[in-house]
């Protein structure tokens, strides 16, 4: 008897323990109404009936008045003869895109019309980079159809320089990273292009289904674009070696892979192998998916991979990659000669397995030092709803799902596609971003996050402090190692917050923040303070 109460008291006592600790772990709070955010996504129709409609779109975090406060722009989609359905002509000219200006107290303020970035195209992505070097950030959105690029004019204003630069994409556009490919200097841009959409003429599917899905259609090639310095571009994308003809690209992003100090690409495709390209560091790169484990998931499946997530898991020096699709998802870590696909040992699949993933982000939400896994989930072909995911990291190989333990959100449901981090409220902890189908977004403040210690660092070129963009910043606190590249395009559609952000833990200092430039230059800094943005402008 008395062994009986012992065991029901040390029972009473792990269930009292456990909840404890979980009252510890930061929530994240649904702020979208109270920030002014009145933005709402639509496809452009009545009812979901195609591929296009149903792809979805991104959004980013990007600060394009220079003020230190992170910015949005939302893509959204429009009515279009050869896409919707004639029931959708009500919404004919009445969609367009928003840039919402950070107003500093936790509000957004639409400014699309006096930015003069309202695009009426149906778009899916967008990207910010400083491809002219004056300081000031400029914004390409990827539609179904031309492409646009706006210059930022430093005074709140943007001109639409698409068709002059050499940008006006005419394919079906979903993502572009930036990236200096070749070492000059300037920056050159991939853009991601999907398929070849027949206006809905192919009609020979499982009427269930909605609609046909992608390999119902031939694929798209990529472009690379290599900044000719005089606010022009060129196509390089076969003397570069990343033309593939006919791949169905759903993301792309840009990352220092294999340690050699040159940015290589990754490319998740739809229902076929992923493209990983090697940079030689000569102004060319080499394909290398296969060889890598790169290009499938663990059964060897074309999986339908969505938006790329890269970021050191294990704490190793060596970037991983997750990446949602339909199915598992995967997460690929890198082994230097290879990847190994980790994601039924990291407790992914079980969780990740029931949901249909887009949005994937790695971010430390709790400071303590680990990357841990946001994804945003809905049905692929139907407006069915389902719960998002956050799965922490442990630090021991495996992730722990949290979302009943982390806010009311993750009690909802809705039909996810594209999802992004920033910190906008600049307190040290990262808050999410979601965009959902046919709907509104939600902006996610996390709460809590910052009561670990935090360090955000802000590299800057010389001259006219650009981003630096390809910049790899280590932290380094004790034996806890963290490695960052400064690429902000990551996940489905979407770009993040640029500036990398680093958990400390129970550290009130880090003992050094090594910065390697994109021209191989390094400078490091020892014992810095915790919980400050550390801006690094670079010297000449």
């Amino acid at each position: 008897m008395n062994s009986l109460r012992y065991l029901a008291f040390l029972l009473t006592f792990q269930i009292a323990a456990s909840y404890g600790a979980a009252q510890t772990l930061p929530v994240f709070t649904d702020v979208t109404k109270e920030a002014g955010i009145n933005v709402k996504h639509s496809y452009g129709d009545s009812d979901l009936s195609n591929i296009v409609e149903g792809t979805g779109a991104g959004a980013m975090f990007f600060d394009y008045d220079g003020d230190g406060l992170l910015d949005i722009y939302f893509v959204n989609g429009c009515w279009l003869k050869n896409v919707n359905d004639n029931r959708g002509r009500r919404l004919r000219g009445k969609l367009a895109n928003s840039l919402l200006r950070n107003n500093g107290d936790g509000t957004f303020k639409d400014v699309t019309n006096e930015a003069g970035v309202g695009d009426k195209g149906f778009g899916f992505g967008c990207s910010a980079a400083d491809f002219d070097r004056d300081g000031d950030l400029d914004l390409y959105v990827l539609n179904y159809g031309p492409n646009v690029f706006y210059r930022n004019n430093a005074d709140g204003t943007f001109t639409d320089i698409s068709r002059s630069s050499g940008l006006a994409d005419a394919n079906w556009s979903l993502s572009a990273p930036w990236l200096d490919y070749d070492g000059d200097g300037d920056l050159d841009v991939y853009v991601a292009n999907y398929l070849e959409y027949d206006s809905g003429k192919f009609r020979s599917y499982y009427a269930a289904a909605g609609y046909p899905g992608p390999l119902s259609y031939r694929g798209q090639p990529d472009t690379l674009y290599r900044n000719n310095g005089d606010g022009t571009f060129s196509d390089v994308t076969k003397q570069a070696g990343v033309f593939q003809p006919n791949g169905r690209a759903m993301s792309a992003t840009a990352a220092d892979l294999n340690n050699d100090g040159f940015t290589d690409l990754y490319v998740p495709n739809d229902a076929m192998e992923n493209y990983y390209f090697r940079n030689t560091g000569k102004g060319t790169f080499e394909s290398e998916g296969l060889m890598m484990g790169m290009a499938f998931g663990e059964g060897g499946q074309g999986v339908s991979s969505m938006g790329p997530a890269i970021g050191d898991v294990d704490r190793d020096g060596w970037l991983d990659i997750y990446v949602p699709d339909m199915g598992y998802g995967c997460l690929l870590m890198n082994r230097k000669d290879y990847f190994e696909d980790r994601t039924e040992p990291a407790n992914l699949a079980v969780v990740c397995g029931q949901y249909t993933g887009w949005g994937g982000v790695l971010l430390d939400y709790d400071c303590d030092g680990y990357l841990d896994i946001f994804v945003a989930n809905g049905n692929a072909h139907h407006e069915y709803t389902e719960e998002d995911v956050l799965m922490r990291n442990d630090g021991e190989g495996k992730f722990v799902d949290v979302a009943d333990k982390s806010g009311a959100y993750f009690r909802e449901k809705h039909v996810g596609r594209g999802a992004t981090y920033g910190d906008y409220d600049n307190d040290g902890d990262l808050d999410l971003l979601v965009i959902n189908l046919n709907d509104t977004p939600r902006l996610l403040r996390n709460d809590g996050g910052n009561k670990k210690n935090w360090l955000i660092v802000e590299a800057r070129l010389p001259a006219g402090e650009s981003d630096a963009i390809g910049a790899r910043v280590t932290v380094t606190v004790g034996s806890l190692v963290q490695v960052r590249d400064m690429i902000p395009v990551t996940g489905y559609l979407s770009q993040a917050d640029p500036r990398c952000h680093f958990g400390l833990g129970e550290a009130a200092k880090a003992d050094a923040v090594k910065i390697r430039w994109p021209d191989k230059r390094t400078v490091e800094l020892k014992d810095v303070n915790a919980n400050q943005i550390l801006k690094v402008i670079q010297e000449f």
